[in-house]
């Protein structure tokens, strides 16, 4: 950008002074903004930066299935089956779980938690008791 003193050495030297001004500022201008809008143009498909580096901006994925043409749906012709609705039921029955159900499947969960941690983390085999 041109300084006051420049614009102004420029007016005194007359009209072709101000207008080569004119030109080299907005022709810096414009450079500045097409290397800006290359700059934000950029992403991970069309530059060398990783996806990580994205952040929240990534681009949607791109499918690679292309349209078949065909609409979607059933065949003309072919008569549906679709549910009826019903009434509510007359009444509800409630079935509930014994007390020594759920302690066996506590103590299988606990016995498969022990057989995990009895193994070897280095050679992934049962360590010997």
């Amino acid at each position: 950008m041109p300084t006051r003193e420049e614009i102004h050495e420029a007016y005194l030297r007359g009209e072709e002074a101000v207008v080569a001004l004119f030109e080299r500022t907005i022709g810096q201008l414009a450079t500045r903004v097409q290397a800006l809008e290359e700059q934000a143009a950029r992403n991970s498909r069309n530059s060398s930066k990783p996806p990580s580096r994205e952040g929240l901006k990534k681009p949607a994925p791109r499918s690679l299935r292309k349209r078949s043409g065909e609409q979607s749906g059933g065949q003309p012709g072919h008569t549906g089956h679709t549910l009826q609705r019903v009434d509510p039921p007359h009444h509800t029955q409630v079935h509930p779980v014994s007390g020594a159900r759920i302690a066996r499947l506590r103590q299988k969960r606990s016995r498969r938690v022990m057989w995990r941690s009895a193994r070897c983390s280095i050679c992934r085999s049962s360590a010997s008791k």
